[in-house]
């Protein structure tokens, strides 16, 4: 197995996971510490260092809320994983996790390069939701990434732009390109194929992959995407509002003078629990989640992705996409589910015809609580990590956590999911499940490999839509009711 690797910085040992044909390397740096002068600026590449660095525990995550010793009953991601009291925060949090099956660095393993969600205010890249060790039994690397959130990511200002006029905003974005730009630069040594990048993302995370997708530098890295409900579009009121970078460096200028900071300097110079106490009274989580979030500052991003397709030309790669039936419900409509549909419509009026598989999770949850399908709940069928939730899971739902997960992995290799791995080019022992070696044996294991229905990609035309509830049904799904108006 993999444990000791050279990149580009150093060298970094990793540990056997659970699973010892897994290897594991957690808080390896891809970015300079963003702190004193380089607070508030764009990612800088990390830097060098002598000997080895153990890699062996998750580093600090980005400064944000702290969870609940007791939760109260209606705190549902508080009971669901915002469950460490102790989680280390700090703004030196740049780094990024691998799990690697591979035995020798010549593998060639597609990669599957996850960016967490949490609205750009929350969320870490060790959340015990996407431990990415079941995915890598699949034959592929995972790699999970930390970036900055809420006012340490997002926050513009008239002296940040006047330093960096190239990259004046969406930092917290940009130390996500830098991240799969390391992923690129070093992925090989892992047993990674850097040609074969899957980049994928959950809520924030998926409207994260959407702006990555319109940017041509990031787009030089990645082949296929990954979007779960991270299509936001609500044709009532703007979840996030739309704002320039003249439009939020006058926030910014209002939060210095609300910290007592009269400039870009003395603003660097307040210690992180200063302004963290400042954010608090500034108006938290609520005005937080509506003030420090990407902008469009038309150099790194240029707007949502369903105006980028229909009027600058945009081309979206092969999309994995879907939502969960209880989610972003205003007056009646799925907006996560319109927002899916108006995004593949963009891309046929502009004679696009991509390879989009469109999922729709409707699994029933358990618990005391009843809480539905609701969003973000899919994150533990997906990374099959059903066994680290506190809800009452049974056989049916671990089944059809296999076959999501499946069906995800084989879209990763191949971009199709249907596909099983074994025709994508990559060896039929990648991975860890060891079939036979002598070919007669070897044509009986391919037989015996569980067959998932067939999943046809999506278009106006042919609606089709894979259900996940019970098990895996293809159905053709067209739009109804309210929706229809907004399409």
């Amino acid at each position: 197995m993999i444990r000791e690797v050279k990149v580009k910085e150093g060298i970094v040992r990793g540990l056997p996971a659970a699973d010892p044909r897994i290897s594991v390397f957690k808080g390896i740096p891809f970015a300079k510490a963003p702190v004193g002068k380089l607070r508030f600026a764009p990612p800088q590449p990390a830097e060098k260092w002598d000997g080895v660095k153990e890699c062996y525990k998750f580093s600090a995550v980005p400064i944000q809320p702290g969870a609940c010793e007791n939760p109260p009953d209606e705190d549902l991601y508080g009971k669901e994983w915002s469950v460490d009291t102790e989680l280390p925060m700090s703004e030196d949090c740049l780094y990024l996790n691998v799990w690697t099956p591979a035995r020798r660095a010549d593998e060639n393993l597609p990669v599957y390069f996850w960016i967490f969600g949490g609205g750009w205010q929350v969320g870490n890249a060790s959340e015990m939701e996407f431990d990415g060790e079941r995915i890598a039994r699949r034959g592929i690397i995972v790699v999970t990434i930390n970036y900055r959130v809420n006012l340490f990511g997002f926050t513009c200002h008239k002296e940040i732009t006047a330093e960096y006029p190239d990259n004046p905003a969406n930092f917290g974005l940009q130390d996500q390109q830098m991240a799969l730009k390391w992923v690129s630069k070093n992925i090989k040594a892992f047993g990674g194929n850097p040609d074969n990048i899957t980049i994928g993302g959950q809520s924030a995370g998926g409207g994260s992959v959407l702006f990555h997708i319109e940017n041509p530098e990031s787009r030089k890295y990645f082949k296929r995407a990954v979007v779960e409900s991270g299509v936001f579009f609500n044709p009532f009121h703007n979840l996030f509002p739309d704002r320039s970078v003249s439009d939020a460096e006058k926030i910014g200028q209002e939060f210095f003078e609300f910290c007592g900071a009269k400039n870009l300097e003395e603003a660097r110079n307040l210690t992180s629990q200063d302004l963290w106490k400042k954010w608090d009274e500034w108006g938290g989580f609520s005005k937080s989640a509506m003030t420090w979030a990407p902008i469009t500052d038309e150099q790194f991003s240029r707007g949502d992705i369903i105006s980028a397709v229909e009027k600058k030309g945009v081309t979206p790669p092969p999309l994995f996409i879907g939502y969960t039936s209880d989610e972003f419900i205003d007056n009646g409509i799925n907006t996560i589910e319109l927002g899916i549909r108006k995004l593949i419509k963009a891309e046929e009026k502009q004679g696009l015809k991509g390879k989009n598989y469109v999922y729709k999770f409707d699994v029933p949850i358990p618990g005391w609580d009843n809480p539905g399908k609701f969003h973000s709940v899919d994150l533990w069928f997906f990374f099959e990590t059903l066994a680290k939730c506190w809800r009452p899971f049974t056989g049916v739902h671990y089944d059809i956590s296999r076959k999501m997960c499946n069906y995800m992995c084989n879209f990763i290799k191949t971009g199709n999911p249907n596909d099983n791995g074994l025709s994508s080019g990559l060896s039929p022992r990648a991975g860890v499940s060891y079939p036979p070696s002598k070919e007669e044996n070897l044509k009986r294991y391919e037989e015996s490999q569980e067959k998932l229905p067939e999943w046809k990609a999506f278009s106006s035309e042919e609606p089709n839509c894979m259900f996940f509830d019970t098990d895996c049904t293809l159905h053709s799904f067209d739009a109804e009711g309210e929706i229809k108006k907004y399409i």
